[in-house]
Parts: structure tokens; sequence; C-alpha cells
């Protein structure tokens, strides 16, 4: 008799253990504070050179956005009053790693003049940003530019998927939220599929040969020198009169190149979306062939600046959002589209984990992961069914509702009706 006792204590003990931890982690998709920040890399993949002593296409350099907010009814962007931190994890150094270190040695030769320099600190950025600091408030939202952000880590692991950490706090300190973003540099880039071992002297000979330049002589050679770039802050074509990504695409269009020969390379993804990408990373479905982007920009298109808009594929979205870039594109509430979908090429879900970190955080995932606000997270359909639109407002309407969802992250809250939610809620899109 007392064993059995025994046994029915321990199931019943058991039993309430597990359902409180169940009820524990439904909660925690719930921010316990009155702050929610999110985080995201402007970029798919910056592609840094792995040395800076002969031809140099890009240096070190990531940015961060950050949108921090103060949940309500309704729910307000907030830049005031709060001080926001960034770090990135386990890399607290660039210069002493590798061949790095050749960035400062030749920082003012190759980029003084653009960036307005005359000496760079170890470990300091072109903006004067370094691993750790201080995020700056832009408009609605934070950011911080020019990150000298390497891909390896201080134990020496090389890792392209590096990962900053934000801590908003309080005037006096206090810490409210923090979160993680992905902060994804590769210098995986390698030209040796067809300028044989040692490449970037081979390109500079090739061009000398072609051009009638003397390059070779000229080492290290900054592209953008004469190949304007927006990547690096010059928007006309430069003196050659031809940017550098109609030059490069062009010139690799007819020689058997592949995307992910440069962007960044075979290990590393730049587009990592499930849902955008294959295993060529399906960058022509939106940017075109080589050839096709060489000639858009001889046709007048500026790289970087103009480029494909998610209203091309998704035509559910309202025109306001066409011809705007994905990454500096808002929706609903004024937040950026990143803000629920993830970082540009890296959108939820992602093949990476670390770039799905904001969804697991903000909503429950233990099915699958979704976007932030995704219905589909709970149901087969990311917003269930027409005959069931009552359903919401049973079970996940209104300030105390049976259910909470990821609405409720931001959201004190939900209003039931459908025109107030995230580009109005096509109810029977299954996307």
């Amino acid at each position: 008799m007392k064993r059995t006792i025994q046994i029915a204590v321990f199931v019943l003990f058991t039993f309430l253990f597990f359902t409180s931890c169940k009820k524990d982690n439904n909660a925690d998709i719930i921010p316990s504070g009155d702050y929610v920040v999110f985080a995201w890399n402007d970029l798919g993949m910056h592609c840094l050179n792995p040395t800076y002593d002969e031809l140099v296409i890009l240096p070190p350099y990531n940015t961060v956005w950050a949108q921090v907010i103060k949940r309500g009814n309704p729910p307000q962007i907030v830049t005031n009053d709060i001080v926001v931190e960034y770090s990135i994890l386990n890399n607290t150094s660039s210069a002493d790693k590798r061949d790095y270190g050749q960035f400062w040695t030749s920082a003012v030769q190759l980029f003084g003049t653009l960036f307005n320099f005359s000496s760079l600190p170890q470990n300091e950025g072109l903006t004067g940003n370094t691993l750790s600091g201080i995020m700056i408030a832009s408009g609605d939202h934070f950011i911080v530019e020019g990150l000298p952000v390497t891909p390896v880590d201080d134990d020496g692991t090389w890792n392209p998927y590096q990962v900053a950490e934000i801590i908003v706090k309080d005037n006096v300190g206090k810490e409210l939220i923090t979160t993680r973003a992905t902060v994804p540099t590769s210098d995986e880039i390698n030209c040796a599929k067809c300028h044989d071992s040692d490449p970037f002297p081979d390109i500079l000979e090739k061009h000398d040969a072609e051009n009638g330049t003397q390059l070779i002589s000229s080492q290290p050679v900054l592209c953008a020198s004469c190949h304007g770039s927006p990547a690096l802050v010059i928007y006309g074509a430069g003196s050659s009169g031809k940017y550098l990504s109609q030059a490069i695409h062009g010139s690799h269009a007819d020689r058997d190149a592949s995307c992910y020969d440069c962007h960044p390379g075979n290990i590393t993804k730049c587009s990592r979306s499930i849902a955008h990408t294959s295993a060529d990373g399906n960058c022509t479905t939106c940017h075109g062939t080589m050839a096709n982007v060489a000639q858009t920009i001889e046709d007048g298109r500026v790289p970087w600046v103009s480029e494909p808009s998610c209203t091309s594929c998704h035509t559910n979205i309202t025109d306001a959002h066409a011809g705007i870039l994905y990454r500096n594109d808002k929706g609903h509430g004024s937040l950026y589209c990143a803000v629920c979908h993830g970082s540009p090429h890296a959108m939820i879900p992602s093949t990476e984990t670390a770039d799905n970190y904001q969804a697991k955080q903000y909503q429950d995932f233990s099915s699958k992961v979704k976007s932030i606000g995704s219905c589909g997270v709970c149901h087969s359909s990311s917003r269930g069914e027409e005959d069931e639109i009552s359903e919401f407002t049973e079970k996940h309407g209104g300030s105390n509702p049976e259910k909470v969802t990821a609405c409720n992250v931001c959201h004190t809250s939900v209003p039931a009706d459908r025109s107030r939610w995230p580009h109005s809620y096509n109810w029977t899109n299954s996307n």
C-alpha cells in the first residue's frame, strides 16, 4: 500500500512538474517587461577580403539595425530615454587574426580619402566603431555602421555566422530586454577557380594586359577606386565609367562562373531563407543572370540601390512597397519588414539556427519556426481558414486571451479587426 502511494505521488508530481513547465514555456513567448527589441543585419552576407596587400574588393564592414518597442495598446516605437548596447559574442578583436591585420596596415592608403581619416587604430572600423559599443538612434531605429567583424572567433574557429548581442537599458543602467542577431561575414571568396592558385596578382596582371593599366605595380589596389560601388558609398561609376558590379558580372557572364563562386563561396551561403533558396542560392530568380545584372546597370540601374522588391513575387502586398529595398521597407505599425521576417537573404525560417533566434525568442516554436506573428506556428496554414475567422476573436482577441499569440509580444490587447493586422492579413494565403 505504501509503495502504491509513493508511486501515485511520484506520478502526480511528474505530471504537475511537466504541466507547469509547459505553462511556463508558453508564457515565455510574452516578454516579462514593458519592452521588446528586434535587431537585424542589413545584408544577407558581407563578403570581405581574406587579405589586403594585393587586390581589395571589400573591407570588414557590417551594419546592424534595431527597433525597440514599448508594449501597450497600442505599442510604441521608442528611441528616447533608453540606451542600446551591442557586442559580438566570442569575438573581441580582428587585427590579430589570420591576415586581417593587413587591413589596418593599408587602411589609410586604401580608404583614407574615401572615409576621411589619416589613421585608423587597430580593431576600429572605417566609421570609427568597434566590436562592442553603443548603437545610435536614427529616426525610428537604432543603428551601428561599419563594424570590423571578421569570421574568426577568439578561439580561432572560423565562423561566418557571427552573432551580436543587443541589450536595451534605461538611463540608470537597468537592463530592460535583450536579443541576438546574426552578423554574417565571410572571406571565402576564392577566385582561384579561374585565376590560378594565387588569384589576386593574376587578376591584376590580366586587367593590365586587357586595359593598359599598371595595377600590378600599385598594390594594394582598391577596385572601387576606379569602378564606383555604392557598397562603399561611391554612387558614381568612377573614373572607369563602369560600376564595379557591372564590370565583374559582365566580365564573368560567359566564363562558367556561378553566383556562389563569389557570394561568398561554396561553404557559406549568402541566401539562407528556406522559402527563397536552392542549392545554387536561387539568386537569379530575383536578381537575374550575371549578364542581366550587368546589362541593367548599363541601361541605368544603380547597383545596391535599385534591386528587386518583394512585390515582384508577393502580389498580395500593397503597391506602396513597390521599388523599396527590403532592408529599408516598413510595414505594420511602422516596423521594418526585417523585424518580423528577418534579415535580407535570411528571412525566417532560415537554414541557419542563429538567424531564427528572435522567432524562437518571441513565440512558441515547438512544432516549426515561422516568421514572427505567423499563425502557422500552430495552424496547418499560416492564417487559418476564412470560416474560422471568429476563432481568432474567441481564443486570441482582447486583453485577456484564452491563448496568447506572437501579437501579444508587442500588443497588450489584440483587435479582431482584420484590417489592422499585418498586410491586412489575406486570410487564405498559405505562405
